[in-house]
């Protein structure tokens, strides 16, 4: 935790991003870290869990972190908590807590109410649209013998 938090008080200090860092553990040793570049690459989605995640994930050449341990500087928002689920880690270990982060002016409790709310009532206009001729790519996919399962 101490190597994330290390990062994260770097990643500040260079002017890369916000201050949030992310290591991942495999074997007792860090394998990839990451850091919140959000600013420096004009990408949203470049949060500190997801860049360490991605690196982890080509290191080991495999879109799953079986074994691994991941430590954050910070509780997950959403969408990072999301992208932890789906890289399947061992566990995950997190420093300050997402009130914390509000305190910094990092609040994203509204997401988490608006996960909450049904499609049609959340700030983000949402709308459906030819659901029934988006089933042909799940039927390729079930149809596909050869296809890995995640």
């Amino acid at each position: 935790m101490r190597a994330a938090i290390e990062l994260a008080v770097e990643n500040v200090r260079a002017g890369r991003g916000g201050p949030f860092a992310a290591v991942v553990v495999r074997d007792g040793r860090i394998i990839a870290e990451g850091t919140n570049t959000v600013t420096s690459s004009c990408d949203p989605t470049a949060h500190a869990e997801i860049n360490a995640v991605r690196n982890a994930c080509r290191e080991l050449a495999d879109y799953q972190l079986h074994e691994c341990d991941i430590y954050t500087t910070c509780e997950p928002c959403p969408m990072c908590l999301g992208a932890l689920y789906w890289a399947r880690p061992r566990r995950v270990y997190y420093a300050a807590t997402r009130d914390d982060a509000a305190t910094a002016g990092f609040d994203d409790a509204f997401i988490y109410e608006e996960i909450l709310r049904a499609c049609e009532q959340r700030r983000l206009p949402m709308q459906q649209l030819l659901r029934d001729e988006a089933q042909a790519s799940f039927e390729a996919w079930t149809a596909k013998p050869d296809r890995v399962e995640y």
